[in-house]
């Protein structure tokens, strides 16, 4: 009877502070929000921790077992940046409130994926702030967290946060964060990163080098208020003493030239991709094989000799076959690419950031695909 009655009792307390603090929050007013929402999301991390102990989560514990090979690196910052083995991961769309979509994405695949993904938006909302529990969540998963941290600028308070041109806040964004426009917001986030311990993977502003996709593009930025943004912000996470951050570099491989963006060594533990072969799902798309998405890349990158990471590896199912296309991109990348050092496959169902229609790359249920990813894990071994 113990059990059942540890597991009343930890549904109770979450829900009895969970409505203290709702109430607390409701009539604090905009003064007292930003410490009362910090102290809840303390609570509700610590809460988080406890029902799953308290609970008996046993999956959870056999996966962090399953990963105990990985803690090593979860210590040590040198070894992360310098990894002796090809790290796994994956982003899944559906870890919002759980991670059991990542869990059943490694049971048909027969692996434990030592790096989670998931993006975040810079801004004002909640949803906006450190994600604490999502954060503290993959790492007693047995995992730790890659974030790619996004410079939206449009959702800032603009009583905070004033900027000169309210209309396009995010022209010449790059060059009001590298001013310090944003420094509150960024030392708030700095803090808590540090706050929770846990080494995270940031991959701040990515695919900069993209006219097309995001506002902190050279659409409305120069590459060299980039370079400025980019140190600016990892300067102050240094001055703050974070030391638990791997910062990620990470430009879009169709577009060169690339060291016009480059922060400089100092200022780079690790270098993304995006490895998304979109077939022929549009006008503008054909087949591209693993090795055609990333050879000149890899050649204009690899003088910086960092380590490397497909950070969203995809093929869509049309115009081709997608299970050799991981088959033929995976199977001889050690050989092919010695660089790379982590791959996490992008596991999304619903992604509608490029095409007018949603594009499903997730490939769970795709027997062919997760084969061929078994055989090509196989044939590791032997390398």
């Amino acid at each position: 009877m113990k059990k059942p009655a540890s597991r009343i009792f930890a549904v109770l307390v979450a829900l009895i502070i969970g409505c203290v603090f709702f109430f607390l929050l409701t009539f604090a007013g905009d003064k007292g929000r930003g410490p009362l929402e910090d102290l809840a999301v303390s609570l509700q991390t610590g809460i988080a921790r406890f029902e799953r102990n308290v609970m008996g989560k046993n999956g959870n514990k056999s996966r962090s077992a399953a990963l105990k090979w990985f803690d090593p690196y979860r210590k040590d910052p040198n070894l992360l940046r310098h990894p002796d083995t090809l790290l796994l991961g994956a982003y899944d769309n559906h870890t919002t409130e759980s991670y059991e979509s990542i869990v059943a994405l490694e049971d048909t695949l027969g692996i434990q994926l030592p790096i989670i993904s998931f993006y975040t938006a810079w801004g004002s909302h909640k949803e906006q702030l450190f994600p604490a529990l999502r954060i503290q969540t993959i790492y007693d998963l047995g995992s730790i967290p890659l974030l790619t941290w996004e410079p939206w600028l449009d959702d800032f308070d603009p009583d905070i946060f004033p900027v000169e041109n309210a209309e396009n806040k995010n022209e010449e964004g790059l060059k009001a964060i590298a001013t310090g426009k944003y420094d509150a917001y960024i030392d708030k986030w700095a803090q808590d990163a540090k706050k929770s311990g846990i080494p995270i993977m940031l991959r701040w502003g990515h695919e900069m080098n993209d006219p097309y996709r995001y506002p902190w593009g050279p659409q409305n930025n120069a590459p060299e208020d980039f370079i400025a943004a980019w140190k600016h912000v990892v300067d102050r996470f240094r001055d703050l003493g974070i030391d638990n951050v791997q910062w990620m570099w990470s430009p879009h491989p169709a577009y060169p030239p690339f060291d016009i963006y480059y922060p400089g060594d100092d200022y780079v533990d690790w270098i993304g991709i995006s490895t998304l072969n979109y077939g022929t799902v549009a006008p503008w798309s054909q087949w591209w094989t693993f090795e055609e998405i990333v050879d000149k890349f890899y050649v204009a990158v690899a003088p910086y000799e960092k380590p490397m990471m497909a950070t969203e590896l995809g093929s869509l199912e049309i115009g081709g076959d997608r299970a050799t296309w991981f088959r033929d991109g995976l199977g001889p990348i050690h050989q092919r690419f010695p660089l790379m050092k982590a791959v996490i496959f992008f596991h999304s169902s619903d992604d509608n950031t490029t095409t007018y229609k949603s594009l499903d790359w997730s490939f769970r249920t795709d027997k062919e695909v997760t084969n061929a990813l078994r055989e090509t894990f196989d044939s590791w071994k032997n390398d």
